[in-house]
Parts: structure tokens; C-alpha cells; sequence
């Protein structure tokens, strides 16, 4: 058949490309504006009297000397020490991520290779567990953690991110082993591998695109956390997110606007990151379970 029958008509194509320059510029259109206005005043930022002050910078350069100023991520990383919530994320998402895929690789695959009725009951427990809204298990955590005066440490926050996070992973996980044919297991053990032998050497190498996409979905579940680090973390050991949230202030205290909007940039910027690093990954764990090896 000619290529010709599968060539899209001009104008199809032209309303495709419109429609994904429009979602592309719909979706990106907010972290720009919030990029372009963190080096602005904030009385040009948030103008009530003419939007495009936050365009032209009017007040910005009354006050600064130029349209452009780094005033907000001064404040925030300099005076309000934006870099220990930093720090303090970094460490939290790392642990989460290793220890919620070391638990949920050997979980899901021996979940996945087991033949007994009790595996199908233990996913659904660990389903109707991750379908709680969260606010209502860190509820539980709280009574322990004041009595042992665990309270306010990264550690204990930790440990609930992980017991939230797990079911979802074992859920995944278990899920992208059951594409992988048992076969492999079988021929790894005739090659004279034990089981964790098969499993570590045969079937993580063929899994490595499901458990960098796992892997990711853990990380951003730690670092977009609110409800359980703000409940859990003293105010010195707050991660970014309650710390982005604790420069607005309170009905009872006045907080700095542009300083949350630098952070807001210096947390997202991360992310475009790491996803266009991974996106090859991300693609071919998301498909891996239309192909089976």
C-alpha cells in the first residue's frame, strides 16, 4: 500500500501542531509568568492598579535602579536560609525513594511469582491503605512520635512517607513484573542462578525503565509533600514546600510574597530537570507492559 493513503491531510496536520503549541504554551504559560515576575517588586507583581506593571517593571526600577532584581531570591535563599529546606528535601526524597524501592522490588516480584490465594488480599489491603487520604494516617503517627519525642526530626517523617508511599510502589512494581514471562526466571535457573541470583541479574536489567519510573513517582510523591512534612517537621527542619508556604505568613503574621515566589522557581526548576533527563526511561516504563520479552 502507497504511503501516501497513511499521510495526513495538510490540514489535520496544521490543526495538530496548533493545538499542541497552544497545550504546550496553556501549560508552561504559569511557571513562566511565575519565573518572570520572581525578579520583580512585588508592587509590580501583584498591581492592583495596571497588570502590566508586572511587564513593564515600573516600581522595580523606582526602587531598584533596574526592571530586573534578584531581591527575592536574596531573601530567600540568604536571609531566610532557603538552602537548609534544600538540604533537608534532598535527604528526605533519597531515602524515601531507596528505601521504597528496595522494599517494593522484592515485594513485587515475589508477589508476582507467588501462586498463593493470600497475594491477591495483600494488594488489596495495601490499596484500600494508599486510597486514605494521608492527613488521616499521619493522625495515628502523632501520639507515638510526641511520647517518644520523635517528633519534628527528619527520620520520623521518613518512615511515614515510606509506609504512605508503599503500597503505591508495590502496586507498580508488581504490576511490571507480571509483564515479565516467569520463563526468565526458569532459564536463569538452569544456568545454575539462585532465585535472588535470577532476580538480581536477569530480571532487574529487563525491569530497569518500570523501577526508574517507580522510582520517580516515589521521589515527587517526598518532594511535593505538605500535609505530613508540615505536620511532622519542626520549623528548622522544614522541607521546601512548608517552607515556600511559611514565607506567605498568617492572618496573625505578615510574610514576603516575593520571597515564596523565588522559591516556587527554585523548586520547579528541579523538576523539568529530571524529567527531561528521564523522559526515555519514563516512556519505556510506562509502555513496558505492552511487550513481553
Amino acid at each position: 500500500m502507497s504511503s501516501k493513503a497513511f499521510k495526513q491531510p495538510a490540514s489535520l496536520r496544521a490543526l495538530s501542531i496548533g493545538f499542541m503549541a497552544f497545550w504546550l504554551l496553556l501549560a508552561a504559560f504559569p511557571f513562566l509568568w511565575t519565573l518572570w515576575g520572581s525578579f520583580k517588586v512585588e508592587l509590580d507583581f501583584f498591581s492592583k492598579a495596571d497588570w502590566t506593571d508586572a511587564l513593564t517593571g515600573a516600581r522595580t526600577v523606582a526602587e531598584k535602579g533596574t526592571a530586573f532584581t534578584g531581591a527575592g531570591y536574596e531573601g530567600a535563599w540568604v536571609q531566610e536560609e532557603f538552602w537548609r529546606s534544600v538540604i533537608n528535601t534532598s535527604i528526605v526524597c533519597f531515602c524515601v525513594v531507596v528505601t521504597s524501592l528496595t522494599i517494593g522490588t522484592l515485594g513485587g516480584y515475589a508477589l508476582s511469582r507467588s501462586t498463593y490465594r493470600y497475594t491477591f488480599w495483600l494488594l488489596i489491603i495495601a490499596l484500600i491503605f494508599r486510597a486514605m487520604p494521608p492527613i488521616t494516617l499521619v493522625s495515628g503517627y502523632l501520639l507515638p512520635f510526641f511520647a517518644w519525642n520523635l517528633w519534628g526530626v527528619l527520620p520520623t517523617t521518613i518512615i511515614v512517607l515510606v509506609a504512605i508511599n508503599q503500597p503505591f510502589t508495590l502496586w507498580m512494581l508488581h504490576s511490571f513484573f507480571q509483564k515479565i514471562p516467569k520463563e526468565l526466571d526458569e532459564s536463569a535457573k538452569v544456568d545454575g542462578c539462585s532465585q535472588f541470583q535470577a532476580f538480581r541479574h536477569v530480571i532487574i536489567p529487563v525491569m530497569w525503565p518500570g523501577v526508574v519510573t517507580t522510582g520517580l513517582f516515589s521521589f515527587l510523591l517526598a518532594y511535593n509533600d505538605f500535609a505530613v512534612t508540615s505536620m511532622l517537621l519542626s520549623k528548622d527542619n522544614q522541607t521546601m514546600v512548608p517552607k515556600i508556604a511559611s514565607f506567605l505568613g498568617t492572618t496573625q503574621t505578615e510574610g514576603n510574597v516575593m520571597f515564596a515566589v523565588a522559591s516556587v522557581v527554585s523548586a520547579t526548576a528541579p523538576l523539568f530537570v529530571l524529567v527531561m533527563v528521564f523522559q526515555r526511561q519514563i516512556v519505556s516504563g510506562l509502555t513496558a507492559g505492552a511487550v513481553k520479552g
